[in-house]
Formats: C-alpha cells, sequence, structure tokens
C-alpha cells in the first residue's frame, strides 16, 4: 500500500514540477514575444530565447510539445523567430521506461497482458508527445504497433491549453489583424479527441475505407482486442522515412508526392475528412515486389479533421470563383466557411492567401509546388503580406474550421519541396472534384461514418 501510495505521490510531485515549468516558460515567452511584437523587430536575442524555449520543450512528454508543432505550422500565429525555431521541434520526449510500461499494459489489459503477446519489445521503437510506440508480435505471428499513451495526460492537456488561452490573450491584445478565439478552440478540440484511441481506432477504419482503391496507400488494421482507449494496437506496416528517397530518381519522388496527394485530397473532396498532422514522422514508404518504393504508409490518425459537406463546397467554390475571376462565388465561398461582415478590401487581402494554397491547383502544367521556395519558408511571405494589409483593414475572426485546414495544405506543400516533386497538380485536383456535389458528398460521408462508427454530427 506504501508502494502505491509512494508512486501517487511521486507522480504528483512530477505534475506539480511540470506545470510550474511549463507555466515558468511560456511565462517568459509571452514577455518576450509581446517585445518581439510591440518593436516589430527581430533580434538575435529573439532567436536565441526562441532556441532555448525549444529546447525546453522537446525535454517534455505531452501536449504542449504538440502545442507548439501545431503553431508552428499556421503561418502568422507567432514570430517569425519563434515559429522557426519551433518548427524543428520534433517528437523525441524522453522515452518511458520499462518498468511504467509494464504498469500502463497491465492497466489497459490486465495482468496477463504480456501473455496475450508472442513477444513484445521493452525498447520503444518511437517516442512522441501523447505516447510511445513499441514493436510487438501477435500470437499468430503478426507484427503489431502498440501505441500507450503516457499517464496523466488528460490533466496535462488541460494544463498546457490553459496556458496556450493565456499565449492567445496577449497576442489578442497586442496584435488586433487577427482574432485567433477560434483558433484555440480548434487546437484544444483535436488535441482532447486526439487523447481517445478508441476514437482513432474509429479513424484508421474509416481511412481504410475511404482509401480502399488507391493503390499507392496503405492503412494499417486495428486489432480491437489488444486495443483501449489509451492503447492502439495495429499491424505493423514495414517502411521507411520519407526524406530517405529526396536523392531517389525523380520518376520515383513523383509518385510519392502523387501518394500523399491523394491521401490527402481524395478523403477530403469525397467525404469531407482530412489528414491534419502533416508531421513526416507519420508517413513510410513500402516497397513493391519488385524493390522500388511503391507508396505511402499512412501511420498515425489521432489528428483527423471532419467537415460539413458545406465546407468542402466552399473549398470548390472558391476554386472555381478564382479560376474565373468570379467575384460572388469567391464572397459566397467565405460565407460558407463562416467569414461575416467582409468588404471588398478583406476579400482581396484573404485572396492574397487563396491564390498562394491554389496556385499549383490553378497552374496546368507539371511544375513544383513552389519554385524556388525552401520548406521552412513556405507559406511565410504570403502569410507577411496578409498579416500587414489585415493590420490596417482588420480584424478579421478565422473560422476554426481553417486552422487543420491551412496546417495540413502547407504540410503537404513543405513534402512535395523536400521531395522536389514536378507534377501536374491541376489535373490531379480536378481528377477528385471533377463530380463533386454536395448530396453526393453528404451520401457518402454519412455511409462512412456510420460504417467506421462515427456517426455524428460535426
Amino acid at each position: 500500500m506504501s508502494d502505491t501510495s509512494d508512486t501517487e505521490q511521486n507522480r504528483f510531485t512530477a505534475r506539480a514540477s511540470r506545470y510550474a515549468r511549463v507555466g515558468a516558460n511560456m511565462g517568459g515567452v509571452a514577455a518576450r514575444i509581446a517585445g518581439s511584437m510591440l518593436t516589430g523587430r527581430s533580434s538575435a536575442g529573439d532567436r536565441a530565447n526562441a532556441a532555448a524555449l525549444t529546447r525546453a520543450l522537446g525535454g517534455l512528454k505531452g501536449p504542449l510539445m504538440k502545442v507548439a508543432q501545431l503553431l508552428a505550422t499556421i503561418p502568422e500565429a507567432l514570430p517569425a523567430e519563434y515559429a522557426e525555431e519551433l518548427r524543428q521541434l520534433q517528437s523525441e520526449a524522453p522515452p518511458m521506461p520499462y518498468v511504467f510500461v509494464r504498469r500502463r499494459m497491465a492497466a489497459e489489459l490486465g495482468p496477463d497482458w504480456l501473455g496475450r503477446f508472442a513477444a513484445f519489445e521493452k525498447e520503444p521503437a518511437a517516442a512522441a508527445s501523447l505516447g510511445q510506440v513499441h514493436r510487438a508480435t501477435a500470437k499468430d505471428g503478426t507484427k503489431l504497433a502498440c501505441k500507450l499513451q503516457y499517464p496523466d495526460m488528460e490533466s496535462a492537456v488541460e494544463a498546457d491549453l490553459k496556458q496556450l488561452g493565456l499565449l492567445f490573450a496577449l497576442h489578442r491584445q497586442i496584435d488586433g489583424a487577427i482574432d485567433t478565439s477560434e483558433i484555440r478552440e480548434e487546437i484544444g478540440a483535436r488535441i482532447r479527441e486526439e487523447l481517445d484511441y478508441t476514437r482513432e481506432a474509429k479513424h484508421a477504419a474509416l481511412y481504410a475505407a475511404m482509401l480502399a482503391d488507391e493503390e499507392l496507400i496503405r492503412v494499417p488494421r486495428v486489432i480491437p482486442a489488444l486495443s483501449t482507449r489509451r492503447l492502439l494496437t495495429m499491424e505493423w506496416l514495414e517502411g521507411e522515412k520519407l526524406l530517405a528517397f529526396k536523392q531517389a530518381p525523380q520518376e520515383i519522388r513523383n509518385r510519392l508526392a502523387t501518394a500523399m496527394f491523394k491521401a490527402w485530397w481524395h478523403p477530403f473532396s469525397q467525404y469531407g475528412v482530412i489528414h491534419g498532422d502533416p508531421h513526416l514522422g507519420n508517413y513510410t514508404v513500402f516497397r513493391d515486389a519488385q524493390g522500388e518504393a511503391g507508396g505511402i504508409n499512412l501511420l498515425d490518425y489521432g489528428c483527423i479533421r471532419i467537415f460539413p459537406p458545406s465546407f468542402v463546397g466552399g473549398v470548390v467554390d472558391l476554386y472555381r470563383g478564382l479560376q474565373s475571376n468570379d467575384e460572388a462565388r469567391t464572397i459566397h465561398a467565405y460565407e460558407t466557411w463562416g467569414f461575416r461582415n467582409l468588404s471588398r478590401e478583406l476579400v482581396e487581402i484573404l485572396n492574397i492567401w487563396a491564390r498562394f494554397i491554389y496556385g499549383p491547383l490553378l497552374d496546368d502544367r507539371v511544375r513544383s509546388v513552389a519554385d524556388g521556395i525552401a520548406p521552412g519558408q513556405y507559406g511565410r511571405a504570403e502569410a507577411q503580406r496578409v498579416h500587414k494589409a489585415l493590420k490596417e483593414k482588420g480584424p478579421v475572426r478565422i473560422p476554426r474550421e481553417f486552422v487543420f485546414m491551412d496546417r495540413a495544405a502547407i504540410g503537404l506543400g513543405g513534402v512535395f519541396l523536400h521531395l522536389a516533386a514536378e507534377l501536374n497538380f491541376f489535373a490531379l485536383f480536378n481528377a477528385e472534384i471533377e463530380d463533386f456535389s454536395l448530396a453526393r458528398v453528404t451520401q457518402r460521408q454519412e455511409k462512412a461514418l456510420r460504417d467506421a462508427g462515427l456517426d455524428e454530427t460535426r
């Protein structure tokens, strides 16, 4: 009994220490961000402070590291120095020791948990912000990936989201160009969903159905008997890191980029669903029977965004509006998404960003996604132009659906840049929206969600 009490006390002390450290870090960075915003200047000091914050966050298990990664991919959510440093932050938190793994596995599968596997590796194959992955083997010989959530993640999420709220409140007071209240709500909702591995299992089933006919994309099968709300067991898909193919022949790089395009745009255009986490660690490359790069394994399903079909209609309307310079259709698209009280000046400002996102899709030729732009700078110049204009003509309230739509689009573009892919993005996109209709998307979405056990109103 005393061992249990000591353990609980140690966990409480560790949590208290962590929250105090997080609070100090966020308080310090908030003050520095305020100074950067007020002066409008970049400095070597800002870069050093941002680098120090990144190191501190990188040593934490928990959602704040994920929040930092999210913010770094939302243009103009943070000053450039902080965004650039945080963009480098990878999910490399120190792994949970095996003594804690055993306790966590017993809590999820019972005291005889180890006997339910033919083998279970003590050392994690990957350690991320909310949990870690262990390789295992099922009784029938199937290779498995067991994603085990760290303890006390729900309380850590709520503590970190409070810190995020403080940062956004400061942002609104200092820089009123963009109302970030919806951004905070959206990030909070998605991270809370990521804690529910039962839901993630349903997301995986949803993607398996949506991408069933796509030979370039593989989705792992979930093992329900070895999964719980905080443990997700899926088949292990063998693969290599995507960036290992940066020097591959152009044909191979184009094939992988095409797979990424289809993995993102097909579920969205046909079902109103996107994979909202563009982290390169969520994809690996599988080899075909001839030993060539055959396509991608899509590994993580925590950050999935399900949109109302009308939102998809807005995406198509904006595309067609920009294509034909139809101002009325363009304005209708923005209003469909939830933008309100749009003057002609605000529409033109939003169109700066829209033309950047849609640019490759409007250009009917083989091309790179953004010639001459480094992956870390993709979208930054356009975002700064929009931000400057909004300070003069705004403010504008960004609808919450935009957060992961923009984040995923920027992340996808970054992958294309890493691969130096040369594709006809116009042809790929138009093939996806060729038979678009709201009724068809609604019908497909309702059936897919129902079949995956996600029958809900979003």
